[in-house]
């Protein structure tokens, strides 16, 4: 609002009720600007949060950091030791061995002395041995089956042998060549037609992609008990680690859940995020044990235990640090990485545990100090729900309201500080992602969740993946036990 000097003169000479009235209009102004100014620099730091986001001190993938502003700093959270680079004095190598029974003996022989010309035929030889580990040609084995017919003499009854079980068409691929396969487009993320280009580059076999489809979904079917046993043992499992990402299917955005241990591996496909898709999996509907997550809300929902992820609180924390100038986020991630550190030596006692508590407490405090009420908060709005608060409030309060959660770790030494276990588990599926892009099919995308789990929990169960792959096709696939 703008007011010139002849409108001023001209209230001055009103009286003092006109200038009364115009001190009062323009101290209504000034406070809705005030207001204004603190909404306006609100917003511009919370779009400088959104612009300083990265994979270090928030929950954004390292796949979203650009090489500009955003950036991050290395700054691991591991401390530094005197230790060297590389291999540590006293350690294992792993070198090759001169291997006492080779498969082949090549002697070059020394027929004449270099020197005088002599015969050297009838001298003792000695030996002095190198070797050459490599890779023989790899061919295509094909075995015929022939099954013997007979007529009887005596009752002209036609007989005939039985093929082998399995052995169904006039050709057809072995399971280990159907194995080989279903490795590496699941296992080692080829997609269908790099598989065929290897096939035929070293084993001169032209396979087709739609073969390799078929065998998939062949191994799929066989695994349908092994997917069962999988979800009852994770059901009886006394921690679990969850968590979920977007996937393709047919160009359209779907969600991959996992649940896992350090033994057991089940991923699950669905058009949802949230409690429907989890509902779905058959997991968490009356779970007993805990469930360790990165807060994704619709998880509370399952009456378990909850454990949340420190990993995430700690970048958070790196974020709230960062971007306000406050306390309180400093000083608790100091605190969790002591905590850690206390459960990782086995050095807690009760009075550590009761000390630990307190200072979180503290810690709390301080933050509720350092955010005070928003003075509009008690003004009632026209706009319906919660009001917004800023990120590090938001923050402050899930720890105010999740404490329990947050240190279960310290109260229980079963349940891990954070959820790198699923978001391992995620990771090469994300891989998988950004080879292919998309699933072509809803039945695709069931197929590799299935298999890529079977295969996971091979891996943590130290089998050989491409063994256990075989023993699907021959129905003896590996089945996991209960830890006690």
């Amino acid at each position: 609002m703008c007011i010139d000097r002849e409108e001023i003169l001209a209230v001055y000479e009103a009286g003092p009720e006109a200038v009364v009235e115009l001190v009062t209009r323009l101290l209504g102004i000034i406070e809705h600007q005030s207001l204004q100014i603190a909404q306006l620099e609100e917003r511009v730091r919370h779009l400088e949060e959104m612009l300083e986001k990265n994979s270090r001190n928030s929950s954004k993938p390292p796949s979203t950091d650009s090489y500009a502003r955003n950036k991050p700093t290395v700054k691991s959270q591991r401390k530094k030791t005197n230790k060297h680079v590389g291999g540590q004095n006293g350690h294992p190598g792993t070198t090759l061995r001169i291997n006492d029974d080779p498969d082949e003996v090549i002697v070059h022989p020394v027929n004449q002395c270099v020197n005088c010309g002599r015969s050297l035929a009838s001298v003792p030889s000695d030996y002095e041995r190198r070797q050459v580990f490599d890779i023989p040609p790899i061919t295509i084995n094909c075995i015929e089956h022939r099954c013997e017919i007979k007529t009887c003499p005596k009752c002209s009854h036609v007989n005939k042998a039985l093929f082998p079980d399995g052995v169904t068409q006039p050709t057809q691929y072995g399971h280990r060549v159907k194995s080989f396969a279903v490795y590496l487009h699941t296992y080692q993320l080829l997609p269908y037609q790099r598989v065929t280009k290897l096939f035929s580059d070293i084993l001169g076999c032209k396979i087709s992609p739609a073969t390799l489809v078929n065998t998939e979904r062949s191994c799929f079917e066989k695994l349908g008990a092994f997917e069962n046993t999988v979800k009852h043992l994770l059901k009886e499992s006394p921690v679990i680690n969850l968590d979920e990402t977007g996937m393709r299917i047919n160009a359209v955005r779907n969600w991959l859940h996992v649940a896992g241990t350090d033994k057991l591996t089940y991923y699950f496909a669905h058009r949802k995020r949230g409690s429907e898709a989890m509902d779905a999996m058959g997991i968490l509907p009356g779970y007993t044990g805990v469930a360790t997550h990165d807060f994704w809300k619709p998880y509370n929902k399952y009456e378990c235990q909850h454990s949340l992820c420190n990993a995430h609180l700690l970048r958070e924390l790196t974020g709230a640090s960062e971007n306000r100038d406050q306390q309180w986020p400093k000083i608790m991630s100091d605190l969790l990485i002591c905590i850690k550190h206390h459960v990782d030596n086995d050095l807690l006692d009760t009075e550590l545990i009761q000390r630990f508590s307190e200072d979180y407490d503290h810690i709390t405090c301080l933050g509720v100090n350092e955010n005070p009420p928003d003075p509009e908060s008690n003004v009632r709005s026209k706009k319906r729900g919660r009001k917004k608060q800023t990120t590090v409030k938001n923050l402050l309060d899930r720890f105010i309201g999740h404490k329990e959660d947050i240190l279960r770790f310290m109260y229980d030494q079963n349940v891990p500080f954070d959820n790198n276990q699923a978001e391992r588990e995620i990771r090469m599926t994300k891989v998988q992602q950004k080879i292919s892009g998309t699933f072509r099919s809803e039945q695709g995308a069931k197929n590799f969740c299935r298999i890529r789990g079977y295969v996971s929990t091979v891996n943590k169960n130290s089998e050989s993946v491409i063994d256990a792959i075989s023993a699907i096709f021959y129905g003896n696939s590996f089945v996991p036990k209960l830890q006690n």
